[in-house]
């Protein structure tokens, strides 16, 4: 049995090696997963930079594809299906991670002296493993919330949620439903002012109009990712390359969930990671000090065609 996993996702070439010494495990750059490199594999475990695909996956073994990451649009599901390749996702893997980014956003914004009620409205659009962790956060913070949610029969009308809240922050997959939710036409019903945060997916804020618009916005996830729109990055009130969900908590919950699909379906014996220990010791304390998020801006503001280097850099917050 053959497993070909992206090195950026942490835990499993070790305890691969270390739990099934009969796999055999190829832990490589997301750049050199092409057709070659999985021809021979049972198993890929990707995140959302390679593209799985007929182009990567015809004529090869693989029976299954875990993506360690919640969101899967990167993942051809229609052509996996109708060739018998399994697939995953790990919704909820890091959904305290980002939860997190959205607390430290909205701490970092009062500084930015926004027109806002004096009891701050947020409108949470998207209310599942992250948007209700972060409708808690929020009402612990003192703000008051608003829930939008229609597939699962929550809360108000997206239309409610513009024309009264002055922040709004999305937390949906991307899919033909979700993709530019947030557009013209939404952000022109949105109160003066009103901060929009995108944590979810590019695609799903509409980069030009919301530039055009001139609400103040919060970006982690970007249109035409790594080849970010430069205006747009330097117009955002904070700007972080897709990292609102990088924790070592996260990483590792994802890793487990792969570990243990690929487990069941391979009829192996579960490891559990638990006691693995991820190498933080390039993290500084200040990495994930308070105003971390402007620090993280500042940099990328700096260096906005280094978006997909200092993501790779990137140290995961612990905590």
């Amino acid at each position: 049995m053959r497993i070909v996993c992206d090195t950026y996702v942490p835990f499993i070439a070790e305890a691969v090696q270390n739990e099934w010494p009969h796999v055999d495990i190829c832990s490589i750059k997301p750049e050199e997963i092409n057709a070659e490199a999985v021809k021979n594999a049972d198993v890929l475990i990707v995140r959302t930079r390679t593209k799985v695909n007929e182009a990567l996956l015809s004529g090869s073994k693989v029976q299954l594809v875990c993506t360690a990451t919640i969101g899967f649009d990167h993942i051809d599901t229609g052509y996996c299906e109708s060739h018998g390749i399994r697939w995953m996702s790990c919704p909820g893997c890091n959904a305290q991670a980002v939860c997190d980014y959205i607390e430290e956003a909205l701490s970092e914004i009062t500084n930015c002296q926004l027109p806002m009620t004096n009891t701050p409205i947020i409108g949470v659009v998207g209310v599942g493993h992250v948007g209700s962790l972060v409708a808690k956060m929020a009402e612990r913070k003192g703000l008051k919330v608003l829930l939008n949610d229609p597939p699962k029969g929550i809360g108000v009308s997206l239309d409610f949620i513009a024309q009264n809240s002055d922040i709004i922050t999305f937390h949906v997959p991307l899919d033909s439903s979700t993709y530019h939710l947030c557009d013209e036409a939404f952000l022109k019903k949105c109160k003066p002012g009103a901060l929009i945060i995108n944590a979810a997916r590019g695609g799903v804020a509409d980069e030009a109009a919301l530039l055009k618009s001139g609400h103040p916005y919060i970006l982690d996830t970007w249109e035409n990712e790594p080849n970010i729109d430069v205006e747009v990055l330097q117009k955002a009130e904070f700007a972080s390359m897709h990292i609102a969900g990088y924790s070592v908590e996260g990483k590792r919950n994802a890793s487990q969930m792969c570990l243990d699909q690929i487990a069941e379906s391979f009829g192996l014996k579960r490891i559990d990671i638990s006691g693995y220990r991820y190498n933080v010791t390039s993290s500084k304390k200040e990495d994930s000090a308070p105003g971390w998020l402007s620090r993280v801006s500042e940099l990328l503001k700096a260096h906005p065609t280094a978006f997909e280097a200092l993501r790779k850099s990137y140290p995961l917050r612990e905590g």
